[in-house]
């Protein structure tokens, strides 16, 4: 059914999404690695596509900058369109000096500052993890294409813009890299019983100072994209997820 945010069909989406913050990245994605790609949604400019890759129908959508964006589209697939797997594939800031400009990372985990799981009123911290599943598949899939991708934690940060220039310290506890979503995408995917990824590309370093322009960022995470779609591919393999009860109200 539709959403405040998605006005896409039911059916519309395929059971795996993969989900670039940016959505000019979706429409470079959809129209370069995707079959017959269709727009299913552009409320609000977010651009999803469905198509097929290798024979496999897979959609990506564009999923918004920081935990509460990703947060409202990644909860309406999961619970209103039938979306078992999302992944997010984005751009993160190295904060380990062992990553270069256009890595790829892998979170198993993500820290973060963001207040987003405070609403499931737990008597305690949650730590947002990926799913087993597709996290081994993305493996598997590095493995098969010859990429070199790490495997670690992420530093969800709410705040671009960092006042108290604390976003090193994270790195004295082996996280990898910054990012802005990969913690309320794993919040949502555990409330709902779904699973979830974030396979990110190394767009800037916070060791070195160097970066990667805008276009740079959306035309070359290529190694990225290929990994995400393979896991797409062999997802359909994956047992179908049951919704959690509590998974379809506010």
């Amino acid at each position: 059914m539709a959403t405040p945010h998605n006005s896409a069909e039911p059916g519309a989406f395929a059971k795996t999404v993969l989900m670039p913050g940016d959505p000019l990245r979706a429409k470079f994605i959809a129209e370069t690695f995707l079959k017959e790609p269709k727009l299913v949604n552009n409320v609000r400019g977010i651009q999803g596509y469905t198509g097929t890759y290798k024979d496999t129908p897979v959609s990506v959508m564009a999923s918004g900058m920081g935990c509460p964006s990703i947060g409202i589209y990644s909860y309406e697939l999961f619970t209103q369109y039938g979306v078992d797997n999302i992944l997010r594939i984005g751009s993160a800031g190295a904060i380990s000096a062992d990553l270069k400009l256009r890595d790829v990372v892998a979170g198993m985990g993500a820290c973060t500052n963001s207040c987003f799981a405070n609403q499931y009123r737990l008597p305690g911290n949650f730590a947002p993890i990926a799913s087993y599943d597709l996290l081994s598949l993305a493996v598997e899939s590095a493995a098969e294409l010859g990429v070199r991708m790490p495997v670690g934690n992420l530093f969800s940060s709410d705040t671009f813009y960092d006042a108290a220039s604390s976003t090193m310290e994270w790195a004295k506890m082996g996280c990898l890299a910054v990012e802005m979503e990969a913690a309320a995408l794993y919040c949502n995917a555990a409330f709902t019983h779904k699973r979830a990824l974030a396979i990110c590309s190394i767009s800037d370093s916070l060791v070195t100072g160097e970066e990667l322009n805008a276009e740079e960022r959306q035309n070359t995470f290529t190694s990225m994209m290929k990994i995400a779609l393979e896991v797409a591919v062999k997802a359909t393999k994956l047992p179908e997820c049951v919704l959690a009860d509590h998974g379809a109200s506010k």
